[in-house]
């Protein structure tokens, strides 16, 4: 799907090429401070250990982690940095702690911008959203997340794509080697790890991403949720308008339907495209306790 066309060309060319240019600068500067966040979240559980403040720091500190999902996102994109190499690099290691491997990632990505909404096609929906409160209840604790990791991860490994023809033959042995690889660096650095501190893995990531975890899942099921199922980005997805803390640990993420209808637009410019398309957006909600009423509310019916 051409995305700028189902977006009715909002953007003139010249303005998409100014909004499109990509940084060394901008990127490194906010993976630095990404990587900051985390040390110091990582310092206050540090602090916290003994104590029952501990466990909102393990959230804290669970939130910057799981976050590292929208630097891989945009290296997906090749549009958090201008080197090509800096986008693959960084991109592998930040999709690690949430065992997400950016290879596999990078083409479920593609396909679901491709066919964004389109139920038979679109692979986010391969996990159907949910009808029922149960259902959202589990798509937001991220049990469904966790299970369908372990599940595509496996097969994957094993070189068994057979439901993941988004995956193109080329690209397939470099994807398994590497999961596979990326199941050796977590097996290697959890025993390492644990040799040093027993407890070590369990408090700075174990812990932290699963309980970090439900957030992001809240987070992703608005952007699309009660949105048009058609091809259109100015109405298939929404926007969220929130805090600055928030835009900066998730990258400016929660412009999402400005993303989707111009993916080439870097995660710094977001804010300025969202300027100049606000009026044409057909989704824009201001927080996600809103939206996530709205979803709750849909689905008052249901049993």
């Amino acid at each position: 799907m051409d995305t700028a066309m189902s977006a009715g060309r909002v953007l003139a060319p010249q303005e998409l090429k100014a909004l499109s240019r990509r940084s060394n600068r901008h990127g490194i500067l906010q993976f630095a401070i990404h990587l900051a966040l985390i040390g110091l979240a990582a310092a206050l559980v540090t602090a916290a250990r003994g104590h029952w403040l501990v466990l909102p720091a393990m959230v804290l500190l669970g939130w910057v982690l799981v976050a590292l999902f929208a630097p891989v996102h945009e290296c997906v994109h090749y549009t958090a940095f201008r080197s090509r190499r800096l986008n693959d690099w960084v991109g592998w290691v930040a999709a690690v702690p949430s065992l997400v491997d950016f290879h596999f990632y990078k083409h479920f990505h593609y396909a679901h911008h491709r066919h964004c909404q389109d139920p038979a096609l679109d692979p986010e929906l391969m996990t159907p959203l949910p009808t029922t409160r149960w259902q959202y209840l589990l798509r937001v604790s991220a049990w469904n997340y966790w299970r369908a990791r372990a599940a595509i991860l496996w097969r994957v490994a094993r070189g068994d794509f057979r439901d993941f023809s988004f995956v193109p033959e080329r690209a397939r042995a470099t994807t398994r080697r590497s999961v596979v690889a990326m199941y050796v660096l977590v097996v290697a650095a959890i025993a390492g790890w644990a040799a040093l501190d027993p407890w070590g893995p369990v408090l700075y990531w174990i812990g932290p991403v699963l309980l970090g975890q439900p957030i992001l899942r809240a987070i992703l099921l608005t952007e699309h949720m009660l949105c048009s199922d058609d091809g259109n980005a100015l109405t298939n997805t929404r926007t969220t308008l929130v805090s600055w803390p928030v835009r900066l640990v998730h990258w400016n993420m929660p412009y999402h339907a400005e993303h989707h209808a111009y993916p080439s637009i870097p995660f710094h410019a977001l804010p300025a495209a969202h300027r100049r398309m606000a009026p044409h957006l057909a989704h824009v909600e201001r927080g996600y306790v809103r939206t996530h009423r709205a979803i709750l509310g849909s689905l008052a019916g249901a049993r």
